[in-house]
């Protein structure tokens, strides 16, 4: 299975998204470090995709509430 963050702004349109993962605990585990920088670069939330079945798993965001 192939499984990839999509970047979302704070419009909610899509501005990118991240390279591919095997499995969502990898995807997961590489968010749990990056997000970070993601924010700070205007991101403010992500989605994550599988992309094989061509469905969102779930969307998040990522600002400090």
């Amino acid at each position: 299975m192939t499984f990839a963050w999509t970047y979302i702004d704070g419009t909610g349109q899509e501005v990118g998204g991240s390279h591919d993962f095997a499995d969502t605990e990898s995807a997961e585990e590489w968010l749990s470090t990056a997000w970070r920088d993601l924010y700070e670069s205007g991101v403010e939330e992500v989605a994550l995709h599988d992309r094989d079945r061509g469905r969102r798993m779930y969307r998040m965001g990522l600002g400090q509430e």
